[in-house]
This record gives structure tokens, sequence and C-alpha cells, in this order.
């Protein structure tokens, strides 16, 4: 059996690293949150060691060496790294295929080889194993097993990367040389990659933008239609996670496209008044771990 301070090195990496999505973990049962936050953990640890490696490692050797130990761990039901203790019994636990978190990092792996995308096409073979899964992974945590809901939740994941993307234009490019915009977008809306690394607003950078919002919007508006098939008490998390992420949009929106120069982002008030809106709409009470 995981520790109980397996699970709360997860859980303070999402606290961490991914705070929209943990405020929203918050209204889960408290078993499902534990859960949760320990696959935010495993996917934490490989992003980390490809997005930010320390001076002088070998992200390459890093992120085998993590492969292995998932392995070992998915196998054994233990490790000697407490995320992956955490994240072994929860995958045991709640039946998680291992196609799905050897996709993901072989996602992550791609980030050490590849850092242009022709085309869309091309980019969602990246996505699927980034975020899709993790998406398909998380219907194992929360009992969404119809199969109706799979495509939307696989959806879900991919307009979340997506957001991402977008608010990261600038980042992924100054620190990591890489570029999530499809090329072929980029070409059609007629904005360079010299542009984009010299971080030039113009109008064909905010029309490729708008485009790129409509885009993600379609994929949260498909997602949309799986919610009902997800357990109630588990729905409002999920809910407020699309709900907030999705508003990302609306901030690079109103900072004008500019995400060079300017973090797009929903502040904790925000997310406070989003929460209560859905909360009252569903007649639930504010959590005491968000309350307190």
């Amino acid at each position: 059996m995981a520790s109980r301070e397996a699970y709360e090195v997860c859980r303070k990496l999402t606290a961490k690293h991914g705070k929209t999505y943990y405020f929203s973990t918050c209204f889960f049962p408290p078993e499902i949150r534990r859960a949760v936050h320990s696959l935010y953990g495993f996917v934490r640890c490989p992003d980390e060691i490809v997005d930010n490696p320390e001076a002088g490692a070998n992200p390459e050797r890093l992120l085998a060496d993590f492969r292995a130990e998932t392995l070992a761990a998915l196998q054994t039901g233990e490790s000697s790294n407490p995320v992956l203790e955490a994240f072994a019994e929860t995958a045991r636990r709640f039946e998680i295929p291992l196609d799905y978190p050897l996709a993901f990092l072989d996602a992550m792996a791609m980030d050490l080889t590849r850092d242009r995308y022709q085309t869309f096409d091309d980019l969602l073979c990246y996505t699927y194993g980034s975020a899709s899964v993790v998406g398909l992974m998380m219907c194992r945590l929360i009992g969404m097993n119809a199969i109706e809901g799979m495509g939307p939740a696989h959806d879900l994941g991919l307009a979340m990367q997506l957001t991402n993307f977008l608010r990261d234009v600038g980042e992924d490019w100054v620190t990591r040389g890489r570029i999530y915009l499809p090329l072929d977008d980029m070409e059609q809306f007629n904005y360079s990659q010299k542009e984009l690394a010299a971080g030039i607003l113009n109008d064909n950078f905010r029309r490729l933008m708008k485009f790129q919002i409509a885009r993600a919007r379609s994929y949260y508006e498909s997602a949309d239609s799986g919610m009902r098939y997800i357990p109630y008490d588990r729905r409002l998390p999920v809910r407020l996670a699309r709900i907030l992420y999705s508003r990302i949009l609306d901030k690079i929106e109103e900072n004008d496209y500019d995400v060079f120069r300017k973090r797009a982002a929903t502040s904790l008030p925000e997310k406070f008044v989003t929460a209560l809106k859905e909360l009252r709409r569903q007649g639930v009470e504010l959590p005491a771990r968000i309350a307190g």
C-alpha cells in the first residue's frame, strides 16, 4: 500500500505546478482527489525532465530511467520514487491500461527530438500522448465508463493542451526553441518563424491566433457533450477545470493576443467566483479544503 507521504508529494506537485488543475481537484471526494493528484505527479515528473533539465543533465537518459522505473512500479506495485509509488497503486486500483502511461512517456520523448510540426494532424500525433491519454486516464479515476464519453474526454485533454500551447507561444520559443503552432497554419496566415522568434505582434499573428483559439474552443464544445456521462458527485471538478482553462483563451483575447509579453491566466478570485456560481447552480457546499 502506498504511503500517505507518497500521495502528499503528489499533492504538493499539483499545488505548485498546476494551480487551476489543483483548484478544481479540491471538489473531488477525498479518495478520488488523492488518485488524481498521483496522476498529476506522474505526468509532471517526465515533463520536468524534458522541459526544465538541470544544468549538465542528460534528459534522454533521465527519461529512459524514469520509463524503466515506471514499468517496474506498475509491475510490482512498489517504487523508491514516491510519485511512482502512489501512481502504481492508483493505476492498479483503477485498472489504467499500460498503453496510456507509456503513450504519455512516448510523447515526452518526442519533445527531446522534435520542435516543429508541419500540420495539425502531425501535432495530433504528439497531443494524443501528451494530453488526450491523460483525459482517458482521468475517466478511469472518476468512474466514467461510458463509451460515449471517451471521445469527449479525449477532446477535453486536447483542448487544454492546445490552450497551453497558445498561452505559452513565447515561452516555448524562448526557453525551449519549440513551436507548437502548425507550420502550415503559420504559412496560411503569412506569419514566419523569424517573426515568432522576434516576438512580433501584428495583424497576421492576430488572425493566426484567432484561428487557433476557435479550433481549441471547438474541442471544448465537443468535450461538453460528455459531461453527462460523468458520475454526478465527480462532475463539478471536471466542469470547473473546463471552464477555467477555456477562460485562458478569453484572457489571450483581452491581452490583444500578446502571448510574448503577457501571460494569460485566471486569478484566484476569478476561480472562486466561478466555483461559487457552479456550486450554487448545483446546490453543493464549498469544500472545507478551500473554505478553510
